[in-house]
């Protein structure tokens, strides 16, 4: 089976084209490429199909192997994949995602993808849809919440897939924080049914700065659906406008919460190499359960 690897802002994904939907990956074998010591290594692995009411389907999954809606980096790897392989020439795309259709708008020149523009679609603020326990009409905005002993203010938004925003005060050294022991906790906190996605934020300059505990893959270099929970909750929150950068460890994103709630973003996408991988993985074949095939990702690359 032929991958590459791509990241946007430091969230990487092994990518493997697949668009006449043939191929079977279960979640021992996704976790098994997505493995950093035993295999490609990476956040998430994308699926690519072709679509019956898209241009593409992103068929992605977290480095686990479980199912997600959505991802924002990922999907404009995706964007600069398709393009520069030839397998779009059109700089407008619409890409159907399992948290509903995204319109992306490409910097293309010369053949090559600077930066995709993607509308990530309307944030969702209803506890019922994010979903949350409790008042399932009530919304979760500047409340508290405990984790680790302490006492932390956070906006619950959905953008297609569940977030808790952590909003921390210029004092807070964020570098600092142990956002893998906090961040695993809240995930997990009963409030929040099917899990969360948990970003920690602070406004310096009118920028955000985060870091990410993504639910299933652990804390990431960047997230593109928690930038754009992040500028919501801080809008909300009258620390920021409704235009912002959201600077991650990985790298910086351009947002933008338009008249019409839709938020947009905009941001890099990278080609980091080609492999193969060994194993027979065409739908029927029952080979894709093959994890010990799966964790010989790599065997030949090219960049």
């Amino acid at each position: 089976m032929r991958f590459s690897k791509y990241h946007g802002s430091g969230n990487d994904f092994v990518m493997v084209e697949d668009l006449e939907d043939r191929l079977s990956l279960d979640s021992s074998t996704i976790a098994s490429l997505c493995d950093r010591r035993r295999g490609v290594g990476a956040d998430g692995l994308i699926r690519i199909v072709w679509a019956r009411d898209a241009d593409f389907f992103m068929d992605y999954y977290n480095a686990n192997g479980e199912v997600a809606e959505m991802c924002g980096n990922g999907i404009r790897c995706l964007a600069k994949l398709v393009y520069e392989r030839g397998f779009t020439s059109a700089t407008e795309l619409h890409v159907q995602t399992r948290s509903g259709p995204k319109h992306l708008v490409l910097e293309a020149a010369d053949g090559v993808v600077r930066a995709v523009t993607v509308d990530m679609g309307v944030p969702t603020l209803e506890r019922k849809a994010i979903p949350m326990g409790g008042d399932p009409t009530g919304m979760f905005v500047g409340q508290t919440l405990e984790a680790d002993g302490s006492v932390f203010t956070a906006t619950a938004v959905s953008m297609g897939n569940p977030h808790c925003v952590v909003l921390l005060g210029a004092e807070t050294d964020l570098g600092a924080l142990d956002v893998p022991r906090i961040g695993s906790i809240i995930e997990h906190l009963p409030l929040f049914p099917n899990r969360t996605n948990v970003e920690f934020v602070q406004v310096r300059d009118a920028r955000i700065l985060a870091r990410v505990w993504e639910r299933g893959s652990g804390e990431t270099m960047a997230c593109g659906t928690g930038a754009c929970a992040s500028l919501v909750a801080c809008s909300l929150a009258g620390l920021t406008g409704r235009t912002a950068e959201l600077e991650f460890p990985g790298g910086l994103l351009r947002l933008r919460w338009g008249p019409d709630d839709h938020v947009l973003m905009t941001g890099p996408a990278v080609h980091v190499f080609d492999g193969e991988t060994t194993g027979s993985w065409v739908a029927g074949t029952g080979a894709s359960a093959d994890a010990g095939a799966a964790a010989g990702a790599g065997a030949a690359i090219s960049s």
